[in-house]
Parts: C-alpha cells; sequence; structure tokens
C-alpha cells in the first residue's frame, strides 16, 4: 500500500537541492522485488543497534526505543498493513524511515556507522542462509524419493542407453539412484557455497570502515556468522557468494533437467516405461487422448532460465571496479529466481516420481533383446583367453549377420564355433543384469551396497537438517 507522506526524504536528501525526479526512482527502485529482504533487514538491524549500544555509540535507552520500534515493523510487514511513502527506494530505506516515524530522534540513529552498502550485503547473505537451506531440505526431499522407487524396484531392470539407444540391461534402482549421486553432488556444492557465505560483512561501511567504534566481530557472533569480513572494500563489493549459488542452482536444475527428459521418454507410447498419476499430469485443450508431462517438460525448460541467470550476472560482475556500484543491485532477482525455481521444481518432480507407475514387464521386454548381450558374449570370449578386440570384432560380425540376413541371433552364437550353446545361456531373459557384479555396477550384487551407502547419507543428510 502507497503512502503519500509528504515528509519522506531519501537517506541522501542533504546533498540535493532537489527532490529526485521521478524516472530516476522509477528506474531505480528496488523495492518491489527487495521487500522479502524485509526480515533480513529487521534482523541485521536488531544487531546493528544492540552493537551500537553495547560500545556506547547511543544510549540504552535509544536502544530500546528503536528495537521497540523495529519489531512494530516487522509485525506490520509480516501482516501486510505496512505502509510504503514514494521515496522508499527499497526495503533498508523503508524500514529506516518507518522507525524514525516511530521512534523519533532516536530512530534517527540507527543507521549510525553503516551504509547502505554494508547493510544490503548483509542481508543477502541471512536470505541465503535461510532460503539456501529450504532448497537444501527440497533436494534432500526428492533424494528421498529416488532412494525409495529403488528400494521399490527391487529385481526390476529395464535397457542402459548410450546415444539413447540400447546399450546393457540396468537395474532399475541403478538407474534411479544414478540422479540420487547427482543430487547429492549439487546438495555437497550447495553446502559448501553457504559456508563460504558466512562471512558478516557489517561494519565494513560504504567501504571503509567508520570512525566510531563499532564492534563487527560483535555483530557477527550476534547473527550467528562464522566470522566478519577481513577487508571493507571486498566486504561491500563481494559477491562470489551469489554466482556461487547461481552456479549449484543452475547445475542442480540441469540435473532435474536430465530426469525429465527420461520421464518424457518413457511416458511415451513408444517407450512405455512409466505412467504418470493424473494429478501429476495435464491434458490437451484439443486432443482428448492426451496426458501430458508438463511437470518433467517445465523442469527441463526452467534449466535454460537458471543457466541465463548465472550467466547473466556474471556479466554484471565482470566490468566492476571496486568498491560498490549500483550494478550490484542486480544481484537479487536472479538469486530470489534461482532459488525458488530449483525448490519448486524439486518438490514438483519428487510428487511426480512418488506417484508414478513403472511398467517393469515392458522394461524388462526391452532389455531382453539378445543384441543388449553383445558385451557379455565378447567377455565370455575373452575368459577363454581370446584378446578383447578380436571378440569384439567376432561378437559385431555376429550382430551383422543376424541383422542382414534376418535371423536371430541365438541361431548365429549356437553356429559360431567360439561360441556354441555354453555362450547362448548368456541370451536368457534377466542373465545379463546380473553379470553386472564389478563395484558400482549395474547388477543386483553390486546395487545393494550402493543402495545401503545412499540410505545412510540420506539419513545424515536428514539428520544435519534437523540439527
Amino acid at each position: 500500500m502507497a503512502d503519500d507522506s509528504a515528509g519522506a526524504k531519501p537517506l541522501w536528501h542533504g546533498r540535493m537541492s532537489d527532490d529526485p525526479a521521478e524516472d530516476l526512482l522509477a528506474f531505480t527502485v528496488s523495492l518491489p522485488f527487495d521487500i522479502r529482504l524485509g526480515a533480513d533487514d529487521i534482523e541485521g538491524s536488531r544487531a546493528h543497534v544492540r552493537m551500537l549500544a553495547a560500545q556506547g555509540i547511543i544510549e540504552a535507552e535509544e536502544c530500546a526505543v528503536i528495537l521497540a520500534a523495529l519489531d512494530r515493523v516487522a509485525k506490520e510487514i509480516e501482516e501486510g498493513v505496512f505502509r510504503f511513502a514514494p521515496t522508499d527506494e527499497d526495503v533498508h530505506t523503508a524500514v529506516e524511515r518507518r522507525v524514525t516515524e516511530l521512534a523519533g530522534a532516536a530512530g534517527a540513529k540507527m543507521h549510525t556507522g553503516r551504509s547502505r552498502n554494508d547493510q544490503v550485503a548483509l542481508d543477502l547473505r541471512l536470505y541465503v542462509r535461510r532460503e539456501g537451506a529450504a532448497v537444501r531440505e527440497r533436494l534432500a526431499s526428492l533424494m528421498g524419493v529416488l532412494v525409495r522407487r529403488a528400494e521399490d524396484a527391487r529385481d526390476a531392470y529395464l535397457p542402459g542407453y548410450t546415444h539413447l539407444q540400447r546399450a546393457q540391461p540396468v537395474l532399475l534402482a541403478h538407474h534411479l539412484l544414478a540422479h540420487f549421486w547427482a543430487l547429492a553432488r549439487d546438495v555437497e556444492r550447495l553446502d559448501q557455497a553457504l559456508a563460504r557465505a558466512e562471512v558478516s560483512p557489517l561494519g565494513a561501511g560504504a567501504l571503509a570502515g567508520t570512525s566510531l567504534p563499532v564492534d563487527p566481530d560483535a555483530t557477527a557472533a550476534t547473527l550467528g556468522f562464522a566470522r566478519r569480513f577481513d577487508n571493507s572494500m571486498d566486504a561491500v563489493s563481494d559477491r562470489d557468494f551469489v554466482a556461487e549459488l547461481l552456479f549449484v542452482a543452475a547445475l542442480a536444475q540441469v540435473h532435474l533437467s536430465r530426469m525429465g527428459e527420461e520421464i518424457v521418454l518413457w511416458s511415451t507410447d513408444e517407450f512405455g516405461f512409466v505412467r504418470l498419476a493424473d494429478e501429476y499430469a495435464t491434458g490437451s485443450s484439443m486432443l482428448p487422448q492426451k496426458k501430458n508431462p508438463d511437470i518433467a517438460e517445465l523442469a527441463r525448460g526452467k534449466a535454460g532460465r537458471l543457466i541465463g541467470d548465472l550467466t547473466g550476472f556474471l556479466a554484471t560482475l565482470k566490468g566492476l571496479p571496486l568498491a560498490y556500484n549500483r550494478d550490484l543491485q542486480e544481484d537479487k532477482e536472479p538469486l530470489f529466481d534461482a532459488l525458488d525455481t530449483l525448490g519448486l521444481s524439486s518438490v514438483a518432480l519428487g510428487g511426480l516420481l512418488s506417484s508414478a507407475t513403472f511398467d517393469v514387464e515392458r522394461m524388462r521386454a526391452a532389455a531382453d533383446d539378445s543384441a543388449s548381450a553383445a558385451t557379455d558374449l565378447a567377455e565370455y570370449l575373452v575368459g577363454s583367453g581370446m584378446p578383447f578386440r578380436e571378440a569384439h570384432a567376432l561378437v559385431g560380425n555376429v550382430v551383422r549377420q543376424a541383422i542382414e540376413r534376418g535371423v536371430p541371433i541365438e541361431e548365429l552364437v549356437m553356429t559360431e564355433p567360439a561360441l556354441g550353446p555354453e555362450a547362448l545361456e548368456l541370451l536368457g531373459e534377466g542373465v545379463a543384469v546380473q553379470r553386472r557384479t564389478s563395484p558400482g555396477a549395474a547388477g543386483p550384487d553390486a546395487v545393494k551396497p550402493q543402495l545401503a551407502r545412499a540410505k545412510d547419507l540420506l539419513a545424515t543428510l536428514t539428520q544435519e537438517r534437523s540439527a
């Protein structure tokens, strides 16, 4: 809601003889998107004001009045009754204006020893801590879905693909866990990025600190940061943590995109490996028979958007001299968009996968194509002493002859002197996937310990989340 309060002035009004032009305010305003930093701004202001009082920069009574005003502002924002003034450029000036209205002369001291430069950097780090943890929880939840579906899959298997052509049979559990491990790396990267963001910039001022006896170590400790900044210029200009999180989000969304692509393929009549639940699919406005995998398609499509968020922000950073520049205002919208999108995509894909039905028989029929056991035939020959390249060529010739002559591979295996009846057994249903026994491989003996490790990791993530 707008307030026509004529007395509201920008923080910097003393330097100017005229009020800011409407065009300037319209172009520079960030309030429509940085309002979501309101709670973070108030948290940082509380810590700053308490530090000012502890250092004797303001009186204890003034501190109490300001804190009460901040509580009132927090409640107004939370309840949606906060009234914004036309001169509120951003959430920081809006909060300070309102605090000054409520606290009078004491409120005018709240910004002592602080600049919007270190203030906004602080707010964004507080936001990153909060929202990063929420995104981590959603990624971990999706990982939990993959583990549950892998455990439920038991001995189901399907073709594994390279170049989108059938290669070798793999357990469905193994395929699902491949996506699990990719997300596990995303969570690890997210944790590392969040850890590097745990530096308080409060006390750096505009760029060079202040002559006042502020205590940035105290505010860092109050706000729960691992440490304070080392260099005031770096503190207000550093947005590495934003770029890192944009990369983490973009790569995680790319991983979700790969999952989405497979769901799109598997749900087609041509593959027929999965059937989507009605509540996680859409229909067509014209084609009555359609059941569309929109969640999977959007998870795939939004990857491009997050890649754009990352590359666009890197382009913004690349030419900036030290220290703060208004260009850095462009950090928030891509960061907000990336974390929001990744979180929503994770939840939606989790629901889709939880409710989907795998057509195990269709998968098995596709995986039991005799050609999928070609590598096993070559390895059988290797076991009898034949060099692998020679075995590879011999089996490749058998496959080519079967295709060209239109006869089953089994017939040629039987008549090939180097193969014969013993090798023919390798083409039996479900045999090839059982033979994938090397560590980390796609067969039952190898997948069982892998699944156990995945469950252990998931349990650790859950404990960390609740700690």
